[in-house]
């Protein structure tokens, strides 16, 4: 029988061992999270959210991930469409009265998203980075129920500056953010997803920024070109790599975790703070032009807010209980209103790395 409600999975699914294990507290900026899970996933989340790590008696949101579980029979699943130009089946659904299941095709691991009740299960060990992804999804969830948009944005913080970096998938938005960790007392605070809120005061208006507790995930060529990273890969695989031509380095995905506080020490993460500069990425590999940033408005340019605006995707459940389907779109006009007070600039010419490390150092001195 296919289940019709959030009771209907609850009833199928065995909480009882993750809710006698002491929980997992984590606080990003005003938001409070409880993780349930057993050991070894435990530990495992326990050391990635290390600097999230902080007391939440009375959580914002709890949620569950629990092992080797699954619904048999298997669900009618509905494929989800994935964004322009990304290919492949990745995520299948199924709405309930109350809530959604959401399914990872390639993995096997399922999500009960509902006001509620939140699971992850079946090889969730084995998947924890889905299940740190299900975690960062609640952060998201929440904040844009209250008025956030939601951005595909790296950024960094020196207390009253703030830069966002934003580009298209594979644009060095990561790389340029890391340049930025070079310089004393920057802090990171979030790599793919940002959220911002613009802010009104008497004396004028601002913007607020929060990242989420995901360290970023790059590319070999990244670890090449900053010293820092180098003792990330082997003498031998950076001979490998050093040896590839440069176009096929930059497309090779091989993906490795850098986790900020093993490479930049311990203090180096702040989610929240006023946010003050958003830079998109438009620059190209094969043009000799000068590295340039130069202010740009936004309601004029639909192809740089595109880079910035991010679909919630399909755990986004509204505070009128609407879940959205995958055709919907992000809504242009809210991302102008929180970026209204943002000075917007585009960064254009040939990518250089030096370049953009070298401008982030003025605009954070400034």
């Amino acid at each position: 029988m296919t289940p019709q409600t959030v009771a209907d999975i609850r009833a199928r699914l065995d909480l009882s061992k993750a809710e006698a294990t002491p929980p997992l507290d984590l606080i990003v900026g005003p938001v409070a999270l409880r993780i349930h899970c057993e050991a070894p996933l435990r530990a495992e989340l326990a050391e990635y959210f290390k600097e999230a790590r902080g007391d939440a008696p009375a959580p914002d949101i709890t949620l569950y991930a629990i092992e080797g579980q699954s619904l048999s029979p298997a669900p009618d699943w509905q494929n989800w469409a994935r964004e322009p130009g990304k290919t492949g089946r990745k995520d299948a659904i199924l709405d309930l009265r109350d809530g959604r299941l959401v399914h990872k095709l390639r993995t096997g691991v399922t999500f009960l998203q509902s006001p509620d009740l939140m699971v992850a299960f079946g090889p969730v060990t084995q998947h924890a980075n889905q299940v740190v992804n299900f975690v960062n999804t609640q952060v998201l969830n929440r904040q844009q129920r209250v008025g956030w948009q939601i951005c595909h944005a790296a950024a960094a913080t020196r207390g009253s500056r703030t830069l966002a970096i934003a580009g298209l998938s594979g644009g060095g938005k990561s790389t340029s953010i890391l340049r930025m960790m070079d310089l004393p007392e920057v802090a990171f605070m979030s790599n793919d997803r940002l959220l911002v809120q613009a802010t009104e005061s008497g004396t004028g208006g601002g913007a607020e920024a929060l990242g989420v507790p995901k360290h970023p995930r790059i590319n070999p060529g990244t670890i090449l070109g900053n010293p820092r990273l180098h003792g990330m890969l082997s003498a031998e695989r950076q001979a490998e790599l050093r040896a590839m031509p440069v176009e096929d380095l930059w497309e090779l995905e091989e993906k490795h975790d850098l986790f900020i506080s093993d490479i930049y020490g311990p203090g180096r993460i702040r989610y929240a703070a006023p946010l003050t500069d958003f830079w998109v990425l438009n620059w190209q590999r094969d043009v000799e032009k000068v590295t340039m940033v130069e202010a740009v408005d936004l309601a004029k340019r639909p192809d740089l807010l595109g880079a910035i605006m991010k679909s919630p995707g399909p755990f986004y459940q509204s505070a009128d209980g609407i879940f959205l389907s995958d055709r919907e779109t992000p809504d242009p006009e809210a991302y102008l209103a929180a970026l209204r007070h943002v000075r917007v600039q585009e960064v254009t010419g040939r990518v250089d790395f030096d370049a953009i490390a070298y401008l982030g150092r003025e605009l954070f001195d400034a």
